[in-house]
This record gives structure tokens, sequence and C-alpha cells, in this order.
């Protein structure tokens, strides 16, 4: 038997190092070639890091938030044959360091044989999350990295996880029980696994229908649907409990796509000199010509939302008022214009903030426009959304829906120098020929650089905007 050390992979695009988000094995756990081992977190998106061979995991490189060297140990496997490390070779520091918060890493220890799980122990999978499809083929070059070895692992498992650990470990054994062995690892493919973590399902609960015991998505979708409809237990004291004091603390690390957003939020407005505008725009007559529209093409062409003709508008303004699509480089003090406008869509998901690009919006046509944010939307909620679909825009457009409230001040997506954003259309009385009328009436909330675009230019775009809104005729003349 040898060791097979599995490194970091070199994703590209100039990227250093990765976060480690979540592991997907434990020391002891028998691995098959090209099982998901470990997610990480680049810039721009998440990336499964699959085992390019099959073998049992020995130890692994440290805790979850943790950042990574790329090339950096990422684990070890004991496998069949001589592997790719010497026994009793140690692992080289990652020359990364882990952020506040976050569990320390034990060196590894050389290993030549599984260590066993102890009885009832309370080693676990990590809490899931919704994983984009993201494969990438590890490189096996650079440096390892330090990593945990046998060090114990309850204690910074989540509360829930320790308590059915115990509780298995308390149910005494029936009379003359044969001696107790290891369960044997669910039978899934990636899909299902993946499936069962953005749903939350531990496999292990899970009954297979396959013949070989295999569990497939049908079987999840049964599983879920058996615990929603059992009754839930009320809470002790559930009655009693609404004005009870309270003292519980609960300390969540920011870690993963939270913590990238944290982080774009705060260089944006450490950089950016932002100031907003708002101006309230009359859409009576927009949302009477997408009401037409969705009755005659909605069932063959796809149901318009307002996104499509706010991005019309956008782009016939830009042509007038270019510097607000361009992007800053403030160190080089450059502010390049772009011709294309890609448009940045932001959409919120289970995961966080995230903005997929829909490129070349000039090109696009309503029915077009709404096919390609609708898909660029379903990618970013199901985790399936590209690096190059997260990357790459020019400007911006946010919106909350039924939620947008009156009024707002989006940030801008640095480097960009310019955000516009949509709040609620809601029906208000407005005076309109000495008469007070219903209209139909939103407001556009946009925020801008001050270091590139001045007050006056970016009002005069915004009442440009406002100008196609309110007569959507113009979206349409050449």
């Amino acid at each position: 038997m040898g060791i097979h050390a599995i490194k970091v992979p070199d994703i590209g695009e100039g990227i250093a190092e990765v976060e480690l988000v979540q592991w997907h094995v434990k020391p002891g756990d028998a691995v098959a070639e090209d099982q998901v081992l470990a997610e990480v977190m680049t810039e721009k998106a998440s990336v499964e890091i699959p085992s390019p061979v099959a073998g049992t995991v020995l130890a692994l490189a440290g805790g979850v938030g943790q950042m990574l060297a790329v090339g950096a140990e990422l684990l070890r496997l004991e496998v069949a044959g001589a592997g790719n490390v010497a026994v009793g070779a140690p692992a080289a520091p990652a020359h990364a360091a882990a952020p506040a918060g976050a569990a320390p890493a034990a060196s590894m220890a050389p290993a030549t044989s599984v260590p066993a799980a102890p009885s009832g122990s309370a080693i676990a999978a990590l809490p899931a999350r919704a994983t984009p499809a993201v494969h990438v083929t590890p490189a096996a070059h650079a440096a390892p990295i330090a990593a945990a070895a046998s060090a114990p692992m309850a204690s910074s498992l989540p509360a829930a996880v320790e308590r059915r650990a115990t509780a298995a470990a308390a149910v005494p054994p029936a009379t003359a029980a044969p001696p107790a062995t290891p369960a044997r690892k669910p039978l899934a493919s990636p899909s299902v696994r993946r499936h069962a973590r953005e749903l939350g399902v531990v496999l292990a609960e899970v009954a297979g229908s396959d013949p070989e015991g295999r569990i497939l998505h049908a079987d999840l979708d049964a599983h879920r649907l058996r615990a929603l409809a059992a009754p839930a237990a009320p809470a002790p004291g559930a009655g009693r409990a609404r004005y009870a004091e309270r003292d519980d603390e609960e300390a969540i690390p920011i870690i993963g796509l939270r913590r990238r957003i944290a982080q774009k939020m705060q260089e944006a407005k450490r950089h950016i000199p932002h100031f907003s505008y708002v101006e309230e725009v009359d859409v009576s007559e927009l949302e009477a010509l997408r009401a037409q529209l969705n009755a005659r093409h909605a069932a063959a062409r796809g149901k318009l939302t307002l996104l499509p003709f706010l991005l019309r508008a956008m782009v016939l303004a830009i042509a007038e008022f270019p510097q607000v699509n361009a992007r800053f480089d403030d160190e080089a003090g450059v502010v390049t214009r772009y011709g294309a406008v890609h448009a940045g869509i932001a959409t919120q998901t289970d995961a966080g903030l995230m903005v997929p690009v829909l490129r070349h919006a000039e090109a696009h046509d309503l029915w077009s426009a709404a096919a390609g944010i609708a898909r660029l939307a379903d990618a970013a909620r199901s985790g399936k959304a590209t690096r190059e679909e997260l990357s790459g825009s020019t400007i911006t457009v946010t919106s909350l829906g039924p939620l947008g409230g009156i009024a707002s001040t989006p940030v801008i997506n640095h480097p960009e120098v310019a955000i516009v954003g949509v709040n609620r259309i809601v029906e208000r009385p407005v005076i309109r020929g000495g008469a007070v009328v219903a209209r139909a009436m939103m407001n556009l909330s946009s925020s801008f650089d001050h270091r590139v675009i001045d007050g006056m230019y970016a009002a005069q775009f915004v009442q440009a905007l406002r100008g196609y809104l309110e007569c959507p005729a113009l979206l349409f003349i050449e």
C-alpha cells in the first residue's frame, strides 16, 4: 500500500489561492475515482475537486474557511501500489493563512494505515450548501500543506450532529448481538449526492430503490416529501416562550460566497465615492404594452418582465451617455468605455447575491433578453453558472421585485462606474390634465462613481431612461 497526495489544482486565470468551503469526506472514508472530495471557492465561483484515484482517506488539510495556496496538499489517500508520496514524508506548510474564526488545522501526521473510527464517533458530514457544477481536474505539483490528521473533530461539529451521535452511542446493544460492523457507504451518483446536499438530506437515512440499493433522485424526493408531511412535534413550552428571556448566542463564520460578497462590497465602498440619484417614472403605458405582448405571445415566446424593457432602454441611453458603461482601473488611472453592453443582473440565491452577465445586451430583442435573463438566473440559483457567466459585466441592474421598496442606494459592482436599481411598481394618484388619475409609478434608484461621472451627466442619463420607459414606442423606433 502507498500514500497518494492530492493537491489544490491550478484553476487558471491567475488564481494563487482558494478558500476551503466544504469537505465531502473524512478520515477513514473509502473514496472512488472521480468522487468529489471537497469544494473550494475562488474569487469567481465554487469548484468541486474530484479524486483522480481510488483509496482511503488518511488525513485532511485543515478546516472549513482556511485559505489554501494553489499546489498545496489538500488530503492524503492510502492507495494500492506505490502512491506518489514516500511513507513518512512530512507535509510542507501551505503559505496561506486561515481566516479569523476558522477552525485551526493540526499538522498532518505521517500514516501508513487507516485510523479506525471510534464507536459512536461524532464524525459527520459538514453542513451542505448549493454547489455550482464546475468540474476541475486536480494538478499534481507544488508544495503540500499542513493539515488535520487524527485530531478529534466532534468539538467543531454542529450541535445537531453531536446530539445525533450521542443519542446513537447511548442506545444499549441488543442481547447477544453480533459485533458492530461499519455501515456501508450509501450508493449514489455524484449528481444524486449534490441533489441531497441541496435538499439538506442525509443519504444514510434514505432507502435506495435500485435493485443494488443505489439511491436515485426519485428516492430523495420521496424522502423529502415524507419528512415535510410528518407532523412537527411542538417545542417544549412553546406556548409559554413568547415572552421568555433569551440569552443564547450563535457565532457564524463568514466563509465561502458570503465572504466573497463581503469583500466585494467592502472594496466597492472603500474605493468608490458613491452618489445616488432617484427618479420617479410613470410606467403605465409600458405596463399596458407588456400586458398586451404577454397576452399575444407568452405561450410561444415566453413571458416578458420589466427587465427586458429596462435593458433596451439602457442600451439606447448608453449610446447617448457612454461614460456610464465603463470600468475604472483606479490604480492605472484609466477609464475604459465599452461599446458592448454586458449587463450584470444582480440575482439573489440561497448562497448569497450573485451577478450573472447577459453579454451583448445591445444585440437582444425583448424575448431573447427575457430568455437570457431567465437562463442566467436559473443557473445562478441552481449553482450551475460558470465563471465566464459571472464575470465581465460593464454595468449592472439590480431589482428586489415586489420587495423593491420606495427607494434604495445600490452599491456599485466594482470596478464598474454605475448601477441601475429598480423599485417596485405602485399605483398612485397623479395629476394629469388637471385631474387626479391612478397611474403605475416606479422609482429608479441609481448609483454612480463620482470620480468619473458628474451629477449632471448621471441625471441626464437617468432622464433619458425615463423618457424611453414612459414612451415605450421609442424603444422600437430606429
